[in-house]
């Protein structure tokens, strides 16, 4: 008799064996979705190295060992995960402090009156930092389409702006024709 057919080899390994590594992977961890991650990655792990899988009971501490392993590296990855939160939550904290102070609140309750898709538009360009072509590809659109949108997004800006604070110059010349361009 030649060797056994994987798929058959690896469903009688699961049948046989799921509910002792799902018990000691439960009783390992503490939330359910971790605890189904790691026994889906443990029989993975088993798929792929079914050569390696010894007979009989040996199997059940070999996947032991599988289960063990992927645990801990679940657990690296978890802590990973936390301290890049912890830091991403710190320099946000940083940030929100900083750039919104220098935005005169004329200008941000100007801005905040465009429409959704108008204050998408600008911010993309001047939060990203996109270009024309780039702006394009993310909106999916011609390149022609987002130069006028860009105008249009940018002369309803300055109408808001002037509706706020007649003097435009402060927000530069370019704010002043476009708020020119709309009377």
């Amino acid at each position: 008799m030649g060797p056994p057919n994987p798929r058959q080899r690896f469903e009688e390994l699961y049948t046989e064996h799921y509910a002792a590594v799902s018990g000691y992977v439960r009783r390992r961890t503490d939330d359910p979705h971790d605890t189904a991650d790691v026994i889906a990655e443990t029989f993975t792990t088993a798929w792929r190295r079914l050569g390696d899988v010894p007979a009989g009971d040996r199997a059940r501490l070999w996947l032991y060992g599988v289960a063990r392993r992927t645990l801990a590296n679940h657990r690296r990855g978890e802590s990973r995960r936390e301290a890049l939160t912890e830091r991403l939550r710190a320099e946000l904290a940083e940030w929100t402090d900083g750039p919104a102070e220098f935005v005169p609140e004329t200008a941000r309750a100007a801005f905040m009156r465009l429409s959704g898709d108008d204050r998408e538009v600008l911010s993309l360009v001047a939060w990203e930092g996109l270009g024309n072509a780039e702006l394009a590809q993310v909106l999916g659109c011609s390149r022609i389409a987002v130069r006028q949108r860009l105008h249009r997004a940018r002369k309803r800006l300055a109408t808001e702006l002037a509706a706020d604070d007649p003097d435009l110059a402060r927000y530069g010349s370019r704010a002043v024709s476009l708020a020119k361009e709309t009377s």
